[in-house]
């Protein structure tokens, strides 16, 4: 696949600077909407999303605290829960029209809320609100308007259990899938349950496929896609990333539990000191030092296939923010949109979060202050970002119709060739 190729696909649905710029200007609970506010005539706006757990304790609530003394008479109640709740209760609050004012969203649920008419159209909020859109570092659209801001972005690396390693005789953090395949089963090989590697299949929250599965195909530089922006799942890339799972799991060298198993589950797993490696977003570091402080891990680089030395795909992830069509304060909900965009507080957000900025003017002080996380951005620096689900439509049902495949192809019912072919009908059939 031609680089040319990989940043036709990579722009598809983005508007404005990529996220890879990003990168650049950092060197230098779902519940009825509020009808009404109280009894004082203030607004209240309900914020949902997974954010405020996966920050430093009373870090999200300060800037809200900030935001509400620069806007006199509008309250933030923040509906904090895991990822994979907030999820469920959003996707049932859009299909009952029960959003909150202003929601926390992943680039693949785009498409589907705005198409079910769930989010309201920013393209038209910032309009109305005269809002100047040139520090926005990217926008996600459906049919030509905005309806999600990425206001963080997360890349997502490896992580290692640099103990479990080393009892492994594992020196260093493998570079290629030879030495991941060796690392990983050395480590499954101590016993003790412990495991070389960490897989999420759950179809209710389908995700791994995306963060789990598919960055080995972007990690050597390979897509699912076609030059059209069209399914190509059974492509030599793909194929290739599909078998070498499907070995890992073989050797038995995958945690148990795969198919059943979340992220967050993921995360306590690795974070219980029960798993050698996984692939996961920066945002959950400081959950993982907070929860266990005495566990001695690393990050870097995907492995990517031996041999293998062109520019490397790095997953991505963004924390999006959208206002709910139903909400019956849009004007203020955009408020906090905008607060949360400004240079000023966009770089507290990311700097907190450890994120790479949704403002291009905004500049991050994690680089400077922490190993971890200037090691984080050398990988991104080196590398370009990739998530080729982001913007797709039902970017969530493509990734379950894969893992429902897959599935079947780990429990030994189809071969990898019959597991794609039915994989690239059934995405065909939902674009």
């Amino acid at each position: 696949m031609s680089k040319e190729a990989h940043d036709r696909r990579r722009t598809l649905r983005v508007l404005g600077t990529s996220v890879a710029a990003v990168a650049l200007f950092a060197t230098a609970g779902c519940s009825a909407s509020s009808d009404s506010g109280s009894g004082d005539g203030d607004v209240v706006l309900e914020f949902a999303q997974w954010w405020e757990p996966e920050l430093p304790d009373g870090a999200f609530r300060e800037l809200m605290d900030e935001f509400e003394a620069e806007n006199p008479g509008i309250t933030v109640e923040l509906l904090s829960g895991p990822y994979a709740s907030t999820k469920e209760q959003l996707f049932a609050g859009a299909a009952a029209g029960t959003m909150s004012d202003v929601v926390g969203l992943d680039g693949a649920w785009v498409s589907d809320f705005a198409n079910q008419g769930a989010i309201a159209d920013l393209t038209e909020l910032m309009g109305e609100s005269d809002y100047d859109d040139s520090e926005l570092a990217s926008q996600i659209q459906v049919d030509g308007a905005t309806y999600m801001i990425p206001v963080v972005n997360f890349v997502y690396p490896m992580f290692t259990n640099d103990d479990l390693l080393a009892q492994a005789g594992v020196a260093a953090a493998p570079t290629n899938r030879t030495e991941f395949t060796a690392a990983a089963n050395a480590v499954a090989g101590l016993g003790e349950d412990t495991s070389g590697w960490i897989l999420p299949l759950s179809l209710e929250a389908p995700n791994g496929i995306q963060n789990d599965v598919m960055s080995w195909v972007w990690a050597t530089g390979g897509s699912m896609l076609d030059d059209d922006g069209q399914p190509d799942v059974t492509n030599s890339d793909v194929t290739s990333a599909v078998e070498y799972v499907k070995g890992l799991w073989d050797d038995g060298a995958i945690a148990p539990g795969a198919f059943t198993m979340k992220e967050q589950d993921k995360v306590e797993e690795f974070t219980n000191g029960r798993v050698g490696m996984m692939i996961d977003s920066l945002a959950h570091i400081n959950l993982i030092r907070e929860s266990n402080p005495d566990l001695n891990f690393s990050i870097s680089a995907l492995p990517a296939d031996d041999g293998f030395d062109g520019e490397r795909g790095i997953p991505y992830a963004s924390w999006g923010i959208g206002v709910a069509d139903s909400s019956e304060h849009k004007a203020e909900a955009f408020k906090l949109v905008e607060f949360l965009m400004s240079e000023k507080t966009n770089s507290k957000l990311s700097s907190i979060a450890n994120a790479f900025p949704g403002n291009t003017e905004s500049v991050p002080d994690f680089v400077a202050e922490d190993e971890l996380f200037a090691t984080a951005f050398e990988i991104y620096q080196n590398g370009y970002p990739a998530n080729e689900f982001t913007g797709l439509p039902v970017a969530e049902q493509l990734m379950r119709l894969f893992d429902e495949q897959f599935q079947v192809l780990l429990d030994g019912g189809q071969s990898v060739d019959e597991m794609l072919e039915k994989t690239q009908e059934a995405w065909l059939a939902e674009f």
